[in-house]
């Protein structure tokens, strides 16, 4: 059965609602090494079974952020500057990453997160990849 997580920006106005049936102990997490997300201290957590759904309050809040390859959106809020997540459209549909830093209940035992590279992958590297470990989004930003 597939618990559900939320996460949002500090002041409320963007955020995301993860479901997943793995427990929080073992998520695998990673800290992406690209400036941006060094630069955000990201956390950041997948379930190619899962599902991610994105929520806005204030759609004048949501800033969506492109940059490097232009494969994905990176989602802040313009208001308190909150990066909550990716999300990259392929072939195979939508999917999401989820920075774990925007939880609103911090959970205990959570694994420490691996720095992981991507700078080697080409665009169509960068969406196979995404589409085979990324979270499925049921509903987009």
């Amino acid at each position: 059965m597939n618990e559900a997580y939320e996460g949002s920006c500090h002041c409320g106005a963007i955020g995301w609602t993860y479901r997943t049936a793995i427990p929080p102990q073992q998520w695998q997490l990673r800290s992406c090494q690209c400036s941006f997300c060094r630069r955000h201290s990201t956390r950041c957590t997948t379930d190619p079974a899962g599902s991610a759904e994105f929520s806005i309050v204030d759609h004048d809040a949501l800033h969506r952020y492109r940059f490097g390859l232009q494969t994905a959106e990176f989602l802040t809020c313009r208001r308190c500057g909150v990066y909550i997540g990716a999300y990259a459209d392929g072939p195979g549909g939508r999917f999401a990453t989820l920075n774990l830093n925007a939880l609103k209940t911090p959970l205990d035992g959570i694994p420490a997160s691996a720095p992981t590279d991507y700078d080697s992958e080409d665009a169509e590297a960068r969406i196979r990849r995404r589409e085979s470990r990324w979270t499925p989004v049921t509903q987009a930003p």
